[in-house]
C-alpha cells in the first residue's frame, strides 16, 4: 500500500493512535503513534541537519500497521509504503531500523540486555543477533550510522506520559523531505 500524499502519509500516522506493537498490548508501554513522535522528537534534538533521519523516526514502526502482526516484516512493509513519497534513504532507515537492533545485540552487550520484553521476543523473529559476516557487511552500509541512531531512539522512545510535539507539527518538516526527493 504505497502512500503518494503528505495528507496520506498523514492519515496513516493518525491511524497509529491506539495501535499497538503486540496486538494484546503485552509490548510497549505506548501506542505507535506516541512511541513514533518521541523517537522522532529525540533525532531532531540529537540531528537537527537531519530531517530524512527525523522523519524516517516518525514512521519507523508504520508497518506495525500495515501488517499487523508481522514483527519480522514491519520495517520492509514501513519501507515500501514511503518510498514513493519520501524517497531510498528514509525508506531504507525506516527498514534498516530492525537490522541495526540485530546488529546491536551482537555487538552491544549491554544493550541487548536493555531490550523490552517485546524486543527481545520480536529479536527471534527478526533473525537473532547478526553473525560476524552480517556485523561486516551491516558497518559498510552508507546509512549504518544513520541506522544506528534510529534504532536507540527507537529503543528509548517508550516513555508513557512524555510530551512531545504533536503530529502535525511535523507536517512540513514531512512536506520539505517528500520535495527534496
Amino acid at each position: 500500500m504505497p502512500v503518494s500524499t503528505v495528507d496520506e502519509l498523514m492519515s496513516l500516522l493518525t491511524g497509529c493512535h491506539d495501535v499497538w506493537d503486540m496486538p494484546d498490548h503485552s509490548g510497549d508501554p505506548v501506542d505507535i503513534l506516541d512511541h513514533d513522535l518521541q523517537c522522532a522528537a529525540l533525532l531532531r534534538q540529537a540531528y537537527p541537519a537531519d530531517e530524512e533521519l527525523q522523519v524516517a523516526g516518525l514512521l519507523h514502526d508504520i508497518g506495525h500497521l500495515l501488517v499487523p502482526g508481522d514483527d519480522a516484516g514491519h520495517g520492509r512493509h514501513g519501507a515500501q509504503a514511503v518510498r514513493p513519497l519520501l524517497g531510498d534513504r528514509v525508506a531504507r532507515l525506516v527498514e534498516l531500523h530492525v537490522v541495526a537492533k540485530r546488529y546491536l545485540a551482537a555487538t552491544d552487550a549491554a544493550h541487548a540486555d536493555e531490550l523490552s520484553p517485546s524486543s527481545q521476543r520480536t529479536l527471534i523473529a527478526q533473525g537473532g543477533p547478526m553473525d560476524e559476516r552480517e556485523v561486516a557487511q551491516f558497518q559498510a552500509d552508507p546509512d549504518f550510522t544513520a541506522a544506528i541512531a534510529l534504532r536507540r531512539a527507537d529503543d528509548a522512545g517508550k516513555v508513557a506520559g512524555l510530551e512531545v510535539a504533536p503530529l502535525e507539527s511535523w507536517r512540513a518538516v514531512i512536506e520539505r523531505v517528500a520535495a527534496a526527493r
